[in-house]
This record gives structure tokens, sequence and C-alpha cells, in this order.
């Protein structure tokens, strides 16, 4: 059954007297509306009760039609399997109301799509905001020796690279350094850094094991002499040092000193960060600041903040602390700030926030071997979106 509000709807909007809340009404009616006989009554009912201002002849009426609908007013020609059928036309009303219904669907539905409200933006996809990729770092490192000189090792030929004194300096075909020689009384300081977006395993004069991270540095004695072997440290390592009881293994990194015989422990020193860890992994180390030290277990962290206060904290999860070394990201809670200096610096890119930082926590691992756009797509499963453009990330609301 047919409403009289929408008949009276349909009769206003023929006179031109609907209001733009009534157009509306009628209009989603008319979008709801499935039974095109329904349809047929009320817009036939209510063209028949228009009284138009001015009356068309009917001669430019049956012209329009005509234009309409491809012929004369007085048939209508159907095509079937007999051919063409020519059927009398019973009566031009039925011409007319579909010609209204043509109008006034027409005419409504311009007015909706006009009237309606702009369409929220649609989010950008994942390959949209992804403007290009970056891989991700690699073994790159820069070795520096005492009278300044340096040498880019990626790009150095095996064999011989330079003298310190009596020792030489020799690139191993498997890519890393060699100390070979005896040191004299004089200290000849080498400095071996890797950039951002690199990584470099160096093995020291005395059979030390060190990683280090991306934007780091360690500077070492092309050979250890006297009662220390003594090494200063920025940004991030992992040691494994050689065991020598007669001469303690020491790193200075910032504020803080380490002091070892033979263990496997990571240091992280980058200046952004809040503090210096310490992180043993085995063995035993001291750690000191000013006139305070505390002997380390492993498992234990030392911290050591800009304010020269040394906390401990045990139980730490050593493989996070080194998964860096051993080919991932690895969080635990981890907040967005702490995941996007460590995507800085390996891909070698800058982070930017499009408003306020968001306040996520991350968990898990991510192979670093992965290109950029993997990664941030691991990270977008936790609520969070980013945008890609050459060397710059964005982290969008």
């Amino acid at each position: 059954m047919i409403s009289a509000r929408i008949n009276y709807l349909a009769t206003r909007y023929f006179d031109n007297t609907c209001t733009p809340a009534e157009k509306l009404e009628l209009a989603e009616w008319i979008c709801r509306q499935t039974d095109d006989a329904v349809l047929q009554q009320v817009l036939g009912d209510a063209w028949e009760s228009h009284v138009p201002l001015i009356q068309m002849p009917d001669e430019m009426s049956d012209r329009i039609v005509a234009g309409m609908f491809g012929r004369t007013t007085g048939t209508v020609a159907v095509t079937g399997t007999s051919g063409a059928e020519v059927v009398p036309m019973r009566n031009r009303r039925k011409i007319w109301w579909a010609a209204a219904g043509l109008f006034l669907m027409g005419g409504i539905g311009m007015w909706a799509w006009q009237h309606q409200p702009a369409p929220a933006p649609v989010a950008e996809s994942r390959q949209q905001r992804y403007k290009n990729e970056v891989m991700p770092g690699s073994n790159r490192a820069i070795l520096t020796l005492a009278d300044g000189s340096t040498i880019a090792l990626d790009s150095a030929g095996n064999g011989l690279l330079g003298r310190q004194g009596a020792v030489k300096i020799i690139k191993q075909a498997n890519g890393e350094l060699a100390y070979i020689g005896n040191g004299n009384s004089e200290a000849m300081y080498n400095t071996m850094s890797t950039p951002r977006g690199g990584q470099y395993h160096l093995t020291l004069p005395d059979g030390t094991q060190v990683w280090l991270n991306a934007a780091s540095s360690i500077t070492y004695p092309a050979a250890f002499t006297g009662k220390e072997r003594k090494v200063t440290v920025k940004g991030e390592a992992y040691f494994e040092v050689t065991p020598n009881a007669h001469m303690p293994f020491r790193v200075a990194a910032g504020n803080t000193e380490i002091t070892v015989l033979g263990t496997r422990f990571n240091v992280n020193a980058y200046t952004e960060e809040p503090a210096i860890r310490t992180t043993l992994v085995d063995g035993a180390v001291s750690v000191a600041v000013g006139e305070i030290s505390m002997m380390l277990r492993p498992r234990m962290q030392a911290r050591v903040g800009k304010d020269n206060v040394l906390h401990v904290t045990e139980n730490i999860d050593t493989d996070e602390t080194i998964a860096w070394k051993n080919g991932f990201f690895q969080f635990t809670d981890a907040d967005m700030p702490t995941v996007m200096r460590q995507i800085e610096k390996w891909y070698d890119v800058n982070v930017s926030y499009e408003g306020a930082i968001p306040e996520k926590s991350f968990g898990g691992g991510i192979q670093r071997s992965l290109p950029l756009t993997k990664v941030l797509g691991i990270l977008e499963e936790n609520g969070v979106k980013f945008k890609i453009e050459g060397k710059k990330i964005i982290v969008l609301k």
C-alpha cells in the first residue's frame, strides 16, 4: 500500500514546491522501491494531477516523444521471433508517465547526489603510501688509520691494506681484517666505524671478536701492549673477549667503563638513547661510573643515564639484546620511538611523525634482511601506518 505521504511528496515535486528535506525523502523512497507497478502508479497519478503553467502543443509533444522513444506517438514497434509487429498505442498517458518518471528520478537523483554529505577521504593503499623501496643495511665499514687516512673496506681489495709500525693490516678473503706482527712501544690507534645502514665483524689484534651495529665505532691500538687492553666504543657493539688474566680488557663508552677478563657482553652507547646499557651474556664484568662500580652476573644489565646514576636489572632477555647481531629486530613492549630509532640506523632513513607520536607497543622479531616495505608492513599490523618518500619515513596519525 502506497502511503499518502509518498503521493503528497511526488505531487509537490512536480509542482516545484518540495523543500530540500522533502526531495531527499522522496529520493530515498525511490531508491528503495523495487516494484515497478508501484512506481508507475505514484508517478502517473502525480503527473496526471499536475497542472503545467504553459500547455505544450501536441505537435511539440509528439516530437519529444519521438525523440525519446524513436517512434511516433501512434505506434510502438516490438520485435519478436516472427519479425516486427505494429501495436497501436492505446493511451498517450503511459508515454507521459514514463517521461515524467525519467524526469523525476533523474532530477531527484541529481539533486540528492549534489546534496549528499561529502564522502570520507579514501585511505591511501599501502602501495600508494610506499613511494619507493629501501633495501636493508649490509657489511660496510671504514677503517681510519693512525695518520688519519681512511679505507672503505667494502670496496677495498683483499691483501695488504697498510702498516701500523711493525704491524701489517691484511684484508682476508672473508672480508675481515687481520693484524699481523708485533707491536712496539708507540701505540698507534685505529678506528673502525660503520655508517647508518652498515655493520661489521672485526677481530682485534688479541683475537677478541667484535660485532659493530650500524652507526657505531670502536677505537683500538694496532697492537695491545702494557698492562691492559683498552678500547673505546660509540654506538653499539657485541664482544667475545679473548681471556688474558694478566691483561684485563677494558671498554670505555661515554661515562661508563667496563672491565672484563674473558666474557661475552653487549654495549649500547648511542648518544640518542636515554642510557648506556651493558648487558652480560656470559662470564663476569665490572661496570663503573665515577667511583661507583657493580659486578654483573649473566643476564644482568647495567644502565647509566645522563645523570651518571648506575642502575642494575636482573633476568634480562639476552637473546633480545643481541638479536641485531644475529640478524633480527627483536622487541618486547617497545614503544614507537624505540622501534623507529633502530629502523633509522639500519635502513639509513629519517623518521618524522604526522601529529602526535602514536602510543603503540610492539613485540616480536623481524628479519633485518627484509626490504623496508616488508618491515613496515609487519609493523602496520599493530594499527599504525607509514609513508615512504625517498629516504624518509612518515609515521601517520
